[in-house]
């Protein structure tokens, strides 16, 4: 159970990658007070948990009512991962999360919060359908647990570096954005992977 808490909180964390918003949350709240950034990365992370716990409870159900397998959805989740994970190992912002233009239109929001820092940004695809994956990889009560607690930490952590966004963008500056981009997005194309292996023969021993 502790194996599969660690790795669950470690695919969300990669997935979400509150450093690789950095960038772009700071250039979105440059010219707000100092608080109103802090509330903003506070109900962005709020917002995000809960949405990714929405789906973590009902996803199951929605594939269900589609007449989707798991192993198909689990394929399908993990080539987007993989499509993330290259944007990261190229220090790209995912093509997946926020286009170019969606972020300057952002700029002129008064409220950036859940639109679009935790969804897309935080929120997105990649880790919906991570959390997903993850449930149905969850086979008791205590692995469902654990992925709770991983999206918890996941946000708490999400906060704590957005709501310092500014400093820690000017101190940590591109080039370590770049190299923490491209470790995780290894770490993220190797969990993507094995997500696509397990499904792909789960299906053909399935029939």
């Amino acid at each position: 159970m502790i194996s599969f808490f660690a790795a669950a909180f470690t695919a969300l964390f990669v997935v979400v990658e509150p450093i690789g918003v950095v960038p772009v949350f700071a250039a979105l709240t440059r010219d707000r007070p100092r608080d109103e950034v802090r509330r903003i990365a506070l109900r962005a992370s709020v917002v995000g948990g809960l949405v990714l716990t929405l789906f973590s409870l009902g996803g199951r159900l929605f594939l269900d009512a589609l007449g989707v397998r798991i192993d198909a959805f689990r394929m399908a989740g993990g080539l987007l991962l993989l499509l993330t994970a290259l944007d990261m190992l190229r220090a790209k912002q995912s093509s997946c999360r926020c286009s170019a233009r969606e972020v300057e239109e952002a700029q002129s929001r008064e409220d950036l919060a859940i639109v679009p820092v935790a969804i897309p940004l935080l929120a997105g695809p990649g880790s919906m359908a991570t959390v997903m994956m993850l449930m149905s990889r969850a086979t008791s009560p205590g692995m469902i647990v654990g992925v709770f607690v991983a999206i918890g930490l996941t946000f708490l952590a999400s906060y704590v570096v957005l709501r310092s966004a500014e400093p820690i963008s000017r101190w940590i500056g591109p080039s370590v954005t770049a190299v923490v981009q491209r470790v995780l997005g290894l770490v993220l194309a190797a969990m993507s992977l094995q997500f696509i292996v397990e499904g792909g023969l789960n299906l053909l021993n399935r029939g």
